[in-house]
């Protein structure tokens, strides 16, 4: 999960993300999204796959990446942890309420 956080920590990797998150693209197409060097984008590449959250496949000599979302699935667990609590808090405090104001009410 340390991982993870650490790779889309970054704008420009969670831009990455967002690019292939549909399909394929290849190291050339991601790089001319951005303004940096090739080998900047190849080492945010290599941080994503290293965190399991890009996929690459070779053809010919192009390397094509796509999105692996199974690879959040970690770090939404503990999230949504904290959203589930939030939710569950929330709904105690709901419930509490209405019990006040219909004891207010009679």
């Amino acid at each position: 999960m340390e991982a993870v956080a650490h790779a889309i920590a970054a704008p420009r990797r969670r831009a990455i993300l967002r690019l292939v998150r549909d399909g394929e693209l290849s190291a050339g197409e991601i790089a001319a999204h951005f303004d940096v060097t090739r080998p900047a984008v190849s080492q945010h590449l290599r941080v994503l796959k290293d965190a399991e959250l890009l996929v690459e496949r070779r053809e010919g000599t192009r390397r094509l990446y796509r999105a692996r979302p199974a690879g959040l699935a970690e770090l939404r667990a503990f999230v949504d942890g904290f959203w589930d609590d939030g939710l569950a808090r929330l709904q105690l405090e709901a419930e509490l309420e209405e019990r006040r104001r219909r004891t207010d009410g009679r």
